[in-house]
């Protein structure tokens, strides 16, 4: 009897000490971990304010900035050059517009004339390379819009903090620096970036404004457009803020709610776009000479890609909608 309860007391001992030290070892991994985001979180504000100090000459040219940043917002007279511009700005990535387009013009090059060679065929060759240009342009759209989505996850609790802080008797000014403090990035970025640009000398109403350009988030638009009327009439501050973490909090909510409901569409629409790519890749496995033969085709090629895209597009325009 005395055997079986030390063998269980060792039992036990044995179990406890496996599950300490795992939670000695998580713990140490989880706080190495932390630690390492700190880090990086302080080296991306860093260099978001070196970034605002390099500008330094562009933002004291406050007669250029002004004309700029009283346009309006979103307007079709955007030129693609200062679209491609604020999409590289909206992704995060630290490129210029000048390395994306030569990565794109390298993408062309290569995949023609890779695709080209091992089909011996031009027309083919050409198609892909326009396809294959096009990949370093999806690459930052993918980053942009997960950046901005993790960005309006985030809106609704900066909202919240700002009042929390207005409300404690502190500045406009010092409940953005609050959220570039207690925020990760993306949120905590902007803002900084925001606020390096009020400390140089840039008028708040155009700061706030290129936040919305910059950002190009209509949640953040009507932030701005919340703050601009609020500087000219007055009134309770924070509870304003409230009512506008309330509402982008349930544009979140019917935002996710959508993307549900159109989840089974927007599968379908992927599905039928891959479908004839695996089926030609198969073929190409079991009867190689049989799927060639579309190669001597390319007009019905040519067809068949305008139609995918037709339909894509199609796809998109549908469960894709402003609200």
């Amino acid at each position: 009897m005395t055997e079986i309860i030390l063998i269980i007391v060792a039992f036990v001992g044995g179990v406890l000490l496996v599950i300490g030290g795992n939670l000695v070892i998580v713990d140490l991994f989880q706080r190495e971990r932390k630690e390492m985001q700190e880090r990086l979180d302080e080296e991306l504000r860093q260099q978001q304010k070196e970034m605002v100090r390099a500008s330094a000459s562009a933002i004291r040219d406050l007669g250029r900035l002004s004309d700029e940043a009283w346009q309006e917002l979103g307007s079709g007279e955007r030129t693609l050059k200062d679209r491609l511009r604020d999409m590289i700005a909206q992704s995060g990535k630290a490129i210029e517009l000048k390395q994306l387009v030569m990565w794109s013009l390298s993408a062309a090059a290569g995949g023609g004339l890779l695709l080209g060679y091992l089909v011996g065929s031009i027309l083919i060759g050409a198609i892909a390379g326009v396809l294959a240009g096009f990949v370093p342009l999806m690459v930052v759209y993918v980053i942009k819009e997960k950046r901005l989505e993790m960005l309006r996850s985030q809106l609704p609790d900066t909202f919240d903090l700002m009042s929390r802080v207005l409300r404690a008797g502190q500045t406009m000014s010092q409940a953005m620096a609050s959220v570039s403090e207690e925020f990760k990035a993306p949120v905590s970025m902007e803002f900084s970036y925001c606020v390096e640009q009020q400390n140089l000398g840039l008028a708040p109403e155009f700061a706030l404004r290129d936040l919305a350009r910059r950002t190009g988030l209509i949640e953040i638009k009507i932030f701005v457009l919340a703050m601009l009327v609020h500087r000219q009439t007055g009134g309770n501050l924070a509870e304003l803020l409230d009512k506008l973490a309330t509402i982008v909090r349930s544009r979140y909510r019917l935002r996710g709610k959508i993307k549900g409901l159109t989840a089974e569409g927007r599968m379908q629409g992927l599905i039928l776009l891959g479908l004839p790519v695996m089926v030609f890749g198969a073929m190409m496995v079991v009867n190689r000479p049989y799927a060639l033969k579309l190669l001597n085709l390319p007009i019905l090629l040519i067809v068949c890609l305008t139609m995918m895209t037709l339909g894509a597009l199609w796809i998109r325009k549908i469960v894709n909608f402003d609200f």
